[in-house]
C-alpha cells in the first residue's frame, strides 16, 4: 500500500467489473443511439440501473457488482486494482515460465531473474536452513555489549530499508528510516532521516482506545512471543513483553499520521553536530558510521521531534531490550525467507489478524511480489519488452498531454488568483515531467549476485545493492526523470521535489485503460488517474512546493487563505461520511487525495470535452458521454474490503475508502446535468455548497 508523503500514490483499491447489459439513462435521445457495447469500455452489468444515481451514484454504478463479487480467500480486499494486478501476474507468470525453462545468459538480467525466482520458491532448502542464515547476525546482536555498539547496530539495519515509498509511509521496522532525494528546501539532494521501529501498521495501533486495535494489540503481543520461540530464541515469553513494552515507548515517541504528513515541519536540515545537540542519547557518530553515512555533512530532519525521543529511549531503555527488540525485527523481516514455520506465523498476524485475509497468497505469486520489491527494475525491463507497445505508450502521453492543458486552462480561468500565484502555478504544470509506462534509464544489477538455493542471502544482497544506488545520489543534481515505481506495479505516483509523476505501465490496462474504448471511459477511467497526479502537485501538500520541486510559499496571503477555506470545505464534506456506527472518515488525514480527486477529475472531464471537437459524443447502450465518462470514474474506484481492512483505511490511510472517493462528482456541475440531479435527491449539493478547487 502506496500513501502520500515525499511522494504521492493513488491507492491500491478498486474495482472487478462484469460484462455488459443494455439500459437507459434521463436525457438520453434515441435518434443518436448506435450500436450497443463495441469500445463502451463501462461494465454495464456491473451496475445497478433501479438506483438513483443522484440517491446512491456509487450503488448505482456498481450494485450489482457488489452484490455478486467475493473476495478471495487471499486477498483483504477487490476492486479494479485486482483486477488489472491479476492481469499483471499471469503476463509476469507467462514471462517467468518462459525465463525457467530457458537458459538465459549468465549475467543477464533474465539470468538474475531466474535464480532469484528459483530460489524463493524453494521452501524444501529454505525449511532446511531454517534460521541458520541469519544466526550469524543474531550472534551480533546478542554480542552487543553497550550502547555505542547499539548505535551501530541500529545504523546496519538501515540498509535494509530500502522500499522508497514505504519508507517515507513511516512504517519502516527501523528505528529509522533513510530516503535519498533533494532537500525539501530545494537545491542539494541529501538523505532524509525518518522515524520507524514499529511492527504494527503506526502508533495508532499502539495508542488508539478502539477495542478493535486493542485485540490487535493483544494479538501482537502472543505474535512476538511465537515468532521468536518458533525461531529457536531461548526466554521467548519475557522477551516478547520487554519488546512490546518498548515499541509501546516508541510509538508514543512517534509524530502523529496528520502531523507527518504536513511537510512544512518537516524541512529541518541538520548537521551530525545538530543531531548530538539536539537529539541526545543515541550515539550518532556510531550510527552515521554503521549507516554508510559517515561523510554526510547535511539530513533533512524529517521528524525532527520524534528524533530526539527515539535518540532519548536509546539512552534510557535498558541495552538488553533493545538487543532483544533488534533479533525479533531482524527475524520479523524475512520471515518468508527463513522457514515455512516462520512465515506461516507472520502470515496468521499480519494477513489473517490485521486485514481479515482467510489464507496466505500461493507461494509462486509471492515469489513475484518477492522480484518485484528487490530486483524490480530486473523484471520491470523484460515485462515491458514484451507486454507494452509503443502504440499504448504514445496514446496515454497524448492524455496525458490534453489533461495537462486542461489543467493550465482551469488555472488561467481561475477568478480568485493573483496573477503572481497564478504565474506560478502555470509555470509547475507546464514544466511537469511526466514518464509513461517505464523509466528512460533501468537499475543496473550487474554487481547482484545472486544465487538459485540462497533466498535469504538474495534478499539481503538485493536490499543492500539498492541502498548503494540510493546512497550515490547524495550530492548529485536531482534527477527528474527517476521512477519510484515498477513498471510492473498498479499504481501511480506524483514526486513534488522532482515536479515529476510516474505512471507504470500495469496501470495502463483494463479496467483503467483500453486504446480501444470509447474515449468518455478512458478520461473517465484513466483520465481521471492522470488528473489525480497533476493535481497532487497541487493538493494542501503539494502547493507548498514550486515548479523547481523547492517547498516554499509562493502564494499570496489571500490566495493562500481562500485555498485554506476551500480545503475546510472539503474535510468537513468527507468527514460526514460514516462507514461505522460512530466512525468517520477523517476529512483533514484524506485532504489531499481528497483534493486530488476532484480536481484531477474536472481537468480529465474538460479534456473529455476537448477531445470531441465541439460536438456531442454519440449514445451507447442508452448512455451518453457524459454519462460514460461518470460511471468509468465510479466503476474505477468500485470497492470490497473485509471489515478488519475497512477499519484499518480508515483509521490509519490518507485514502478515503472507494465508495466515497466515487462520491467526488457531487461536486462537478456537470454530473447534475448528466444524470438530472434535483434537489430533494440525497447526493444532492446547492450550488454554493459544491467545493470547487482548481
Amino acid at each position: 500500500m502506496i500513501r502520500k508523503t515525499l511522494s504521492a500514490a493513488i491507492l491500491l483499491g478498486a474495482t472487478v467489473l462484469a460484462g455488459p447489459i443494455a439500459c437507459k439513462m434521463p436525457g438520453s435521445d434515441p435518434s443518436t443511439e448506435v450500436t450497443p457495447g463495441a469500445g463502451v469500455g463501462i461494465k454495464l452489468a456491473a451496475m445497478d440501473t433501479s438506483v438513483k444515481p443522484g440517491d446512491d451514484f456509487y450503488g448505482y454504478a456498481n450494485g450489482a457488482w457488489m452484490r455478486n463479487t467475493e473476495i478471495p480467500a487471499d486477498r483483504s480486499s477487490i476492486g479494479g486494482f485486482y483486477v488489472a494486478d491479476q492481469a499483471t501476474e499471469k503476463k509476469l507468470e507467462a514471462l517467468i515460465a518462459e525465463i525457467v525453462e530457458s537458459e538465459p545468459e549468465a549475467g543477464s538480467d533474465a539470468a538474475r531473474v531466474k535464480a532469484y525466482y528459483q530460489a524463493f520458491l524453494d521452501t524444501e532448502t529454505i525449511d532446511a536452513a531454517g534460521i541458520a542464515p541469519i544466526r550469524p547476525e543474531l550472534d551480533r546482536i546478542a554480542a552487543i555489549a553497550d550502547k555505542t555498539q547499539l548505535a551501530a547496530a541500529i545504523g546496519q539495519t538501515v540498509r535494509a530499508d530500502v522500499d522508497p515509498l514505504n519508507a517515507t509511509d513511516f512504517e519502516t521496522e527501523n528505528l529509522f528510516g533513510v530516503f535519498v532525494t533533494q532537500a525539501l528546501a530545494g537545491g542539494e539532494v541529501m538523505p532524509y532521516i525518518l522515524q520507524g521501529g514499529l511492527g504494527m501498521p503506526e502508533r495508532q495501533y499502539y495508542l488508539a482506545a478502539d477495542p478493535k486495535m486493542a485485540e490487535h494489540r493483544a494479538a501482537y503481543k502472543t505474535y512476538i512471543a511465537d515468532l521468536l520461540a518458533a525461531a529457536g530464541v531461548p526466554d521467548a515469553a519475557a522477551k516478547a513483553v520487554r519488546i512490546y513494552d518498548l515499541e509501546m515507548k516508541i510509538a508514543q515517541a512517534h509524530a502523529s499520521r496528520e502531523e507527518s504528513d504536513d511537510w512544512a515541519t518537516a524541512k529541518a536540515i541538520w548537521t551530525p553536530a545538530d543531531f548530538a545537540a539536539k537529539a541526545p542519547g543515541l550515539d550518532w557518530n556510531a550510527f552515521f558510521q554503521a549507516a554508510q553515512l559517515g561523510g554526510q555533512a547535511k539530513f533533512d530532519a524529517y521528524h525532527p521531534a520524534a528524533i530526539a525521543k527515539l535518540s532519548a529511549l536509546v539512552a534510557s531503555q535498558p541495552l538488553e531490550a533493545w538487543k532483544d527488540w533488534l533479533a525479533f525485527h531482524r527475524i520479523n523481516q524475512n520471515a518468508d525467507v527463513l522457514g515455512s514455520k516462520l512465515d506461516t506465523l507472520r502470515f496468521g498476524f499480519y494477513g489473517k489478524q490485521l486485514t481479515g485475509t482467510e489464507q496466505p497468497r500461493p507461494r509462486e505469486k509471492r515469489a513475484l511480489a518477492a522480484l518485484n520489491a528487490n530486483m524490480g527494475d530486473a523484471l520491470g525491463k523484460l515485462y515491458t519488452a514484451k507486454y507494452f507497445p509503443a502504440s499504448a505508450k504514445a496514446q496515454v502521453q497524448q492524455m496525458v498531454d490534453a489533461i495537462k492543458a486542461a489543467f493550465a486552462k482551469r488555472v488561467e480561468a481561475n477568478e480568485f488568483l493573483a496573477p503572481e500565484t497564478k504565474q506560478e502555478a502555470l509555470a509547475k504544470v507546464k514544466s511537469m515531467n511526466v514518464g509513461v509506462g517505464y523509466p528512460d534509464e533501468w537499475s543496473d544489477y550487474s554487481q547482484l549476485t545472486v544465487a538459485p538455493n540462497s533466498a535469504f542471502a538474495n534478499k539481503q544482497a538485493a536490499q543492500k545493492l539498492y541502498y548503494a544506488q540510493q546512497l550515490a545520489k547524495v550530492g548529485q543534481p536531482l534527477g527528474k526523470g527517476e521512477w519510484w515505481m515498477n513498471a510492473q506495479l498498479v499504481n501511480a505516483v506524483n514526486l513534488p521535489v522532482q515536479n515529476a509523476l510516474n505512471f507504470p505501465a500495469a496501470i495502463l490496462q483494463p479496467p483503467f485503460f483500453d486504446p480501444t474504448a470509447d474515449a468518455a471511459f478512458n478520461y473517465g477511467a484513466i483520465g481521471a488517474v492522470i488528473g489525480h497526479e497533476i493535481s497532487h502537485s497541487f493538493d494542501n501538500n503539494g502547493a507548498q512546493f514550486d515548479s523547481s520541486g523547492a517547498m516554499r510559499n509562493w502564494w499570496t496571503d489571500a490566495d493562500l487563505a481562500k485555498f485554506k477555506q476551500t480545503g475546510k470545505a472539503l474535510a468537513d464534506q468527507y468527514s460526514r461520511y460514516e462507514p461505522f456506527p460512530g466512525l468517520n472518515v477523517n476529512g483533514e488525514l484524506t485532504l489531499g487525495e481528497n483534493i486530488s480527486d476532484l480536481a484531477g477529475l474536472a481537468a480529465a472531464y474538460d479534456a473529455y470535452r476537448s477531445s470531441l471537437g465541439g460536438k456531442e459524443a454519440p449514445v451507447i447502450d442508452g448512455l451518453t458521454g457524459d454519462q460514460r465518462f461518470f460511471i468509468a470514474y465510479a466503476q474505477a474506484w468500485a470497492t470490497k474490503m473485509r471489515e478488519p481492512a475497512l477499519r484499518q483505511r480508515i483509521a490509519t490511510d490518507g485514502h478515503a475508502p472507494g465508495n466515497y472517493r466515487a462520491l467526488t462528482v457531487r461536486n462537478l456541475d456537470a454530473w447534475y446535468d448528466a444524470f438530472d440531479v434535483k434537489p430533494g435527491d440525497k447526493l444532492y449539493l446547492p450550488p454554493e455548497q459544491r467545493v470547487k478547487v482548481w
